[in-house]
């Protein structure tokens, strides 16, 4: 009896390790669906569910005379997004595309691509002390690469 218990912890093991990775894949998938459905949804609180105080979000971008630089966007700022984005309904077709893809995970981080009607997101999260998955980066582009400009 005592010589199987080796060999039943060793085969449940991994149902445990998976069990957690489970729960942390459902995490981040969560905490990227707040992210985009905070901006369908005019929902601000979403927003700074998913996102880090030190959110750091940035595409290129070019000025009306050609230069390009890198625009950045953070926290504050997307909390003002969702919160205004949409508001007036009209930003998104009435069912929004939202991929998820979850790229890699490793220990307290990972990296995801989120893939939105208009937009592509690769966002990189992190695991704080009390568990919780939240998007410190993210590198964003349209799928239109011609609106990466200043129109006015």
């Amino acid at each position: 009896m005592y010589k199987a218990l080796p060999l039943i912890s060793v085969l449940l093991l991994p149902t445990a390790l998976f069990a957690g990775e489970s729960d942390d894949m459902a995490a981040i998938r969560q905490a990227a669906l707040d992210y985009i459905e905070s901006q369908h949804n005019v929902s601000p609180d979403r927003m700074e569910t998913a996102i880090h105080k030190q959110l750091a979000k940035r595409t290129y971008w070019k000025r009306q005379d050609q230069h390009e630089f890198v625009m950045e966007t953070d926290y504050d700022t997307m909390v003002k997004v969702a919160e205004t984005y949409n508001k007036n309904g009209d930003s998104f077709p009435e069912k929004p595309r939202k991929e998820i893809e979850i790229l890699d995970i490793d220990g307290r981080v990972a990296s995801v691509k989120l893939t939105a009607d208009d937009w592509v997101d690769y966002m990189h999260l992190f695991k704080n002390d009390n568990g919780e998955w939240k998007i410190i980066n993210v590198l964003w582009q349209y799928h239109d690469k011609t609106k990466h400009i200043s129109r006015q």
